[in-house]
């Protein structure tokens, strides 16, 4: 695997093992820390299969790949905005700030300024892994990711030259099959349907119910919850904002009980006046706290670690820059020192159902959509003012390299994803292994006590 010879070394089974786990404890040691039990039980599910093995490793993906020597990638393209977890799973259904429904990239926990190629790169991986798992042949999953890669080219070089990424968006206008579909069945909810899941009209206010993952606070914790949501108010855009009544609070809870990429982080919901008084139209934010981005743990460039106030600070504004309509409640602050992200908890968010894509003919078309969708966050973050630190045309730099080397370009990144997909394969087992060996440190074993690692 020559290709991965500079990324993977040569270790050999068991240094490869022990550099995962090294890997994984740097990343998530504070927070394993924090929750033991909640990581214990993100490694359990990581350990199901490979694909869920890579959307929880980004860091080991990014330890890898930061030793590439990547021909596509010069002082300009360099410093893009990418997503950060650009896997097949982290594209869906929102509804933009303007009120239209979009498909797009979504989860920007990862997100940050790194080499424009990286987000592909993880991409095509992530096609290969799940590929494989419904039994495509090589061939096909070749063919997928090329679909995926030009058609995201050309949507570079149509956004050249003009502003047209900012128009640009995938909707129910302008799609069809899967990815219409996902976004009819967002279109079909209802903000009154997500109310009535998780609160009760409780005299002439609604409150949030009781439920599995729902921890009510005491007064202290309240206050400070309250207190950090209110210094939030002040990171909305003036366009954006509401009058003030629309903030007005009417409950608060703790809240846990997230997927693989966020186990164990602290996470509040927030109930809301909202627009009008009416209690349909209540609104409940989402308050997470944000942890580091695997990407910026390989990038060296002071002046991006330095411009952010925190990873919530971060996080808010990866979203605004890759989003030409983001969330009008998207925001940030902080709690006791830790950054936290505060967007609205949405009812118009859908993931695209990947399990009943079952023939590479189903795949083929909706890989083409999502490099277009690829192409136009990478685009659009240059025309965010707010953030400043992208400015160049990233669409005329992203040309630039690429020249007249497309073929290249994409044989080049497709034999990438076909090679990293067996390595992850072969990570898997090796993490598997070590999990049940109780090899992770700062991870509670069954028995509630804790073993380290000697590697």
């Amino acid at each position: 695997m020559d290709l991965l010879t500079g990324a993977i070394g040569s270790r050999d089974d068991e240094g490869r093992s022990t550099f995962i786990v090294d890997v994984l404890v740097d990343a998530f040691s504070d927070l394993m820390a924090a929750s033991p039990e909640g990581f214990r039980s993100k490694f359990r599910k990581m350990a199901a299969e490979p694909f869920a093995f890579y959307r929880g490793s980004a860091c080991l993906f990014y330890a890898d790949v930061a030793r590439l020597d990547d021909p596509w990638v010069d002082d300009r393209t360099r410093r893009v905005w990418i997503q950060g977890d650009l896997h097949a799973e982290n594209f869906g259904t929102y509804l933009d700030g303007d009120g239209v429904l979009v498909f797009d990239v979504n989860d920007f926990d990862e997100a940050y300024v790194a080499p424009w190629t990286w987000d592909l790169r993880r991409l095509v991986a992530s096609v290969a892994l799940l590929g494989w798992s419904k039994a495509f042949g090589d061939g096909d999953i070749d063919a997928l990711n090329e679909a995926y890669l030009r058609s995201y080219l050309a949507a570079v070089r149509s956004f050249s030259g003009g502003s047209g990424e900012r128009e640009f968006a995938l909707t129910r206008q302008n799609t069809d099959g899967p990815i219409r579909a996902a976004l009819q069945r967002s279109r079909e909810r209802s903000r009154r349907a997500l109310l009535d899941d998780l609160t009760e009209i409780e005299g002439e206010d609604r409150v949030f119910r009781a439920g599995p993952g729902v921890r009510r606070l005491d007064d202290a914790e309240r206050a400070e919850v309250v207190a950090a949501y209110e210094a939030y108010l002040d990171t909305i855009p003036p366009a954006r904002r509401w009058p003030d009544q629309a903030y007005a609070v009417h409950d608060v809870v703790g809240r846990s009980g997230f997927g693989i990429g966020s186990a164990g982080l602290p996470a509040y919901n927030i109930l809301v006046e909202g627009p009008t008084e009416a209690l349909d139209n209540d609104v409940v934010l989402s308050m997470k706290q944000a942890v580091r981005a695997a990407p910026s743990r390989v990038v060296d460039d002071p002046e991006v670690a330095s411009w952010f106030h925190h990873h919530g600070h971060r996080t808010a504004l990866s979203r605004r820059a890759l989003q030409a309509h983001a969330d009008r409640l998207l925001g940030w602050t902080a709690l006791d020192g830790v950054g936290y992200v505060v967007a609205e908890l949405s009812p118009y968010e859908n993931d695209l159902d990947w399990d009943d894509l079952t023939e590479p003919r189903e795949l083929r078309d909706v890989l083409a959509q999502l490099g277009r969708a690829t192409a136009r966050a990478h685009c659009v973050s240059d025309a965010d003012a707010e953030q400043g630190l992208v400015a160049q045309q990233v669409e005329d730099a992203i040309l630039r390299v690429v020249g007249d080397r497309e073929d290249a370009f994409v044989a080049d990144l497709v034999a990438f994803g076909r090679d990293y997909a067996q390595v992850v394969r072969d990570d898997h087992r090796r993490f598997v292994e070590a999990f049940r060996a109780d090899r992770i440190p700062g991870v509670a074993s069954t028995d509630g006590t804790m073993e380290t690692w000697h590697g």
